[in-house]
C-alpha cells in the first residue's frame, strides 16, 4: 500500500469496501431494470456488454479509449498498434456501439495528436464530426528535446444534423483585464465583483480552464489517465437533458457515471478493470453526499484559479466589519 501525505484525498478502498460495493455492480440480466432510472457500473468488455443494452436508447456517448501508447492500468497493458491497426480497432468499437445510439445522439470520442487521424477517419465512417474540442493538459513535465505535450482532443460528433445543444448551460466565466465602460461609467457586458471583474462569455473549442484530478481534490484516484469532474459536465450540460442516458464503455474511475448522477443525468459505465469499477461505485456514494463539481458554480464554468478566489473575498466580506457611515459615504 502507498504510504500517502496526511492531506492526501485520492479515494482508497479497504477489503470491506470491496465486498460491499462488489455487490453493487450491474447483472447482465438485469441492466436494463438496474439502469433505466439510474447511474451503473458494469465490469467487463464494453463490446460484449453492448448487447445487453437497449438499441436506441443512449443520448450521449462518451468515449475515452486508450490513446494508441502503450500503458499499463492497475496491470493490464494496452500495447501500441500499428496507426492502420489502430484505426481498425476503433472502428470495430464505434460500429458497435452504433446501435445503441438515439437518431438525435451526440458522441464524444478522446484522444491525442497521434490518434487524430485515426478518430477522424472512424468517426466519419459513423458519424457526423461536428467540432474538434482541444483542452490544455497542464500536468507534466517539460520536454527537452520537443515541445512539451500540454493538449488532448476530444471530438464532437452527432449522428445527425438534428441534434441538442445546449451553449447557455457552458458558459464560461473569465476574468476582465481591461474593461469596456458606457458612457455613465457603468460597466459593459460584464459585472464587478469585491474579487474583480467578470464575464460569461459563450465557450469555444480551446479550453485552458480545465484542472487534471490531483492528490488534494476529492475526486482523485490512482488512475493514470483520469479526466475531470469539469470536463464531463462540460460535455453533458451542453448535449444532454436531465434524466437522458449517458453510455461510457471505457469508464475508468468513473468520472462520466459521478458527473451524470451529480446533473441528473442516467448513465450506464463500462470498465474491464473491476478495482476501477469498484473506484467508480465508491464515488458514486460519495455524490450523495457531495454534488458539487470543482471550477462550475451558479450555472457557470468558472476559469481556473478564479472560482477559489471568489469564495474566499465572499468569505471575508462576512467577516469584515461593517463599513462607517463616513465610509459609505465615499462609495455613494
Amino acid at each position: 500500500m502507498k504510504t500517502r501525505a496526511p492531506r492526501n484525498r485520492t479515494l482508497t478502498l479497504t477489503d470491506s469496501d470491496r465486498a460491499r460495493l462488489r455487490e453493487q455492480l450491474l447483472k447482465r440480466d438485469k441492466i436494463n431494470s438496474q439502469s433505466r432510472d439510474s447511474v451503473g457500473v458494469a465490469n467487463g468488455d464494453c463490446a460484449d456488454w453492448a448487447s445487453y443494452l437497449p438499441k436506441a436508447s443512449v443520448d450521449l456517448l462518451f468515449l475515452d479509449p486508450p490513446y494508441n501508447l502503450t500503458k499499463s492500468f492497475n496491470g493490464r497493458t494496452f500495447a501500441k498498434m500499428k496507426e492502420s491497426e489502430y484505426t481498425t480497432w476503433l472502428k470495430e468499437i464505434l460500429g458497435s456501439m452504433r446501435p445503441l445510439l438515439k437518431p438525435d445522439a451526440s458522441v464524444y470520442i478522446c484522444g491525442d495528436w497521434r490518434t487524430s487521424h485515426s478518430i477522424f477517419e472512424a468517426a466519419s465512417e459513423f458519424f457526423e464530426i461536428q467540432n474538434r474540442i482541444t483542452w490544455e493538459r497542464e500536468k507534466g513535465r517539460g520536454a527537452k528535446a520537443n515541445w512539451k505535450n500540454s493538449c488532448e482532443d476530444i471530438w464532437f460528433c452527432t449522428v445527425s444534423d438534428d441534434y441538442y445543444f445546449d451553449v447557455e448551460a457552458v458558459k464560461l466565466r473569465r476574468r476582465v483585464i481591461a474593461p469596456y465602460t458606457n458612457a455613465d461609467g457603468t460597466p459593459k457586458d460584464w459585472d464587478r465583483t469585491s474579487s474583480g471583474n467578470f464575464r460569461d462569455t459563450h465557450p469555444s473549442n480551446i479550453w485552458t480552464d480545465i484542472s487534471i484530478p490531483f492528490w488534494s481534490m476529492p475526486e482523485n484516484t490512482d488512475h493514470p489517465t483520469q479526466k475531470s469532474e469539469k470536463l464531463l459536465a462540460k460535455l453533458l450540460l451542453a448535449s444532454t437533458r436531465p434524466g437522458d442516458f449517458v453510455l461510457d464503455p471505457f469508464l475508468g474511475s468513473g468520472t462520466s457515471a459521478v458527473v451524470s448522477k451529480k446533473l441528473g443525468r442516467r448513465c450506464v459505465g463500462v470498465e474491464m478493470d473491476e478495482e476501477y469499477c469498484l473506484w467508480a461505485l465508491r464515488r458514486l456514494e460519495m455524490a450523495d453526499t457531495d454534488r458539487t463539481i470543482q471550477g462550475y458554480a451558479d450555472g457557470v464554468f468558472w476559469e481556473r484559479n478564479t472560482l477559489s478566489d471568489q469564495i474566499r473575498s465572499e468569505k471575508q466580506s462576512l467577516l469584515d466589519p461593517l463599513p462607517s457611515k463616513a465610509e459609505l459615504t465615499l462609495f455613494d
